[in-house]
């Protein structure tokens, strides 16, 4: 099993739930507002006059052989709008209840 942290531009939110319906993944939990800035590239988002957006996060646990589906998924998704920004960071499960 794997943990997929997805911060993503708010905007993006129907687009990242219609990414997991396709590849039929049901949980998760989701932050409505998160702030921050890509290490590289893209615009902060802080929810301030200056930087007036905002971000929002989804955590899913799936099996492992999903994580490259949805990595791919959301390469994709972010390709359609590389300043706003979306990413996916895989970390392992080693146990959960």
């Amino acid at each position: 099993m794997k943990a997929v942290f997805i911060p993503f531009y708010k905007a993006f939110y129907d687009e990242v739930i219609n990414m997991l319906d396709q590849l039929e993944i049901r949980g998760f939990t989701f932050w409505e507002e998160v702030q921050g800035r890509g290490s590289e590239t893209g615009e902060p988002h802080y929810g301030t006059h200056a930087w007036p957006t905002l971000n929002s996060a989804i955590i899913t646990i799936i099996p492992d052989e999903k994580v490259d589906a949805l990595l791919d998924a959301v390469r994709q998704l972010d390709a359609t709008a590389p300043q706003q920004g979306i990413r996916a960071f895989v970390l392992p499960v080693e146990r959960m209840v």
